[in-house]
């Protein structure tokens, strides 16, 4: 097992490479699919439990307090004071849900001095936010005199550092212990069953346990393939939805304090970072750099990339049906936008030829995605000016897409990132 300070280098290595920086587009770390699709997935679930928490703070007067274990840059802050209270309508202003003067404290954690030095540069005046070097894989307690938080957050695979489900489980049952009366918990783990590591798969679970990450999709193909003798590994701890139970339940068990998992969910299906660099399924496919083109301003996707050809592995059936009908639900929707585009009459404002059918036959959730994305095409294909199918349709396609996955996936593991969302009540 690698240590924490050697798997740490890997994150300095990033941030010295000037690719860790908040960037945007169809490269580097805060590319579009991790704006536009990783980060707001995880704020659609969260949503009404992170609603809940706050209503709760309220009705005792109190401010919500969090700690994020892992913290990075900050990005914990960014994702949860981005979580909106609703869908706005046309009319309104979109509202956050976590508002400065709701938000009591955030305390951010890390291993790693120069992605901590990074979130200080930016949010280093505000004196809500701390941030602090610390292990929470190892010894982890409030201070002396410090308060219990009322969000325990992470993200983007933190948990997955706990190599061993020992040091995750005293995690847990720590934090129910020192929790007051109500408190939820956000675990990111690298799901086990991630078609991006296919290879990995096992359905004897004491196997793969721990997965050697290398750190190379923040490079461009050709330069990764010149660091590849140089490119830092992190040993992470691969789960499955069942496993993730198990470490819950024992924790509660030891604290004597009942831990309850209100949802999990599969994160970044088809779309992980290492889809496009193949390091571990050879059939993987760079499906990320397509949906980052559907939400690039002023440039044409060609549809036909976002086909997936997804190949099965035997002995997982369960698995290879599940990703098998994602893939037909997923490339018929992207056949049938690609078919509108074809037909639509710009002059005439209208389809020159009848579209197919939605079939009563497909997914609701299809037959409603198809449904919008001809109302889509149909309302400002005609448009002269903006680029409409570039800046608009292609786009609308994108989240079309994302929520097909959202409704889809099943929490299992089968995506690069398998989220649980606990509660911890004390009676």
């Amino acid at each position: 097992m690698m240590s924490s300070t050697s798997q740490m280098e890997a994150y300095s290595e990033a941030v010295s490479s000037g690719l860790y920086a908040k960037k945007s587009g169809l490269v580097g770390k805060y590319d579009n699919v991790r704006r536009y699709w990783e980060d707001e997935i995880t704020r659609l679930f969260l949503r009404p439990h992170l609603q809940h928490l706050i209503e709760r703070s309220q009705a005792r007067m109190r401010r919500v307090r969090i700690l994020d274990m892992g913290c990075g840059s900050a990005d914990g802050y960014e994702l949860l004071t981005e979580v909106r209270h609703r869908e706005p309508d046309l009319e309104d202003v979109e509202v956050s849900l976590l508002t400065p003067e709701i938000l009591g404290r955030y305390q951010g954690i890390d291993l790693n001095e120069d992605l901590l030095n990074q979130a200080r540069a930016i949010y280093g005046n505000n004196g809500k936010m701390g941030f602090a070097q610390a292990d929470f894989t190892q010894d982890f307690s409030c201070r002396d005199g410090e308060k219990p938080y009322d969000l325990y957050f992470s993200s983007y695979g933190t948990c997955s550092h706990h190599n061993d489900d020992e040091t995750m489980i005293e995690l847990l049952a720590n934090i129910a212990r020192q929790v007051d009366d109500y408190a939820v918990v956000v675990c990111d783990w690298i799901g086990r069953y991630s078609y991006e590591w296919q290879t990995l798969w096992t359905n004897d679970l004491s196997e793969n346990r721990n997965m050697d990450y290398v750190v190379s999709y923040i490079y461009e193909p050709e330069e990764r393939e010149e660091r590849r003798d140089q490119l830092q590994h992190i040993y992470l701890r691969l789960i499955s939805r069942q496993e993730a139970e198990h470490i819950v339940a024992e924790a509660s068990r030891r604290a004597g304090v009942k831990i309850e998992p209100l949802r999990f969910f599969d994160r970044s299906v088809f779309t992980g970072r290492h889809m496009d660099t193949a390091e571990y399924n050879s059939h993987a496919q760079p499906l990320r750099q397509a949906v980052n083109s559907l939400h690039e301003a002023n440039q044409r996707t060609d549809l036909h990339s976002l086909l997936i050809d997804y190949t099965p592995k035997p002995d997982f059936e369960f698995l290879n049906d599940y990703f098998e009908n994602l893939q037909m639900c997923w490339n018929r929707l992207v056949l049938y936008v690609d078919e509108l585009l074809h037909l639509f009459d710009q002059s005439e404002r209208r389809f020159c030829e009848e579209t197919s059918p939605i079939l009563g036959s497909y997914p609701p959730v299809m037959q409603r995605l198809m449904t919008r994305m001809r109302q889509v095409v149909e309302g400002i294909g005609w448009l002269k000016t903006g680029l409409p199918r570039e800046n608009i349709i292609e786009p609308q396609l994108g989240y079309a897409l994302r929520d097909l996955i959202m409704e889809l996936q099943q929490g299992m593991g089968c995506g690069h990132g398998l989220v649980g969302i606990l509660k911890i009540e004390r009676s």
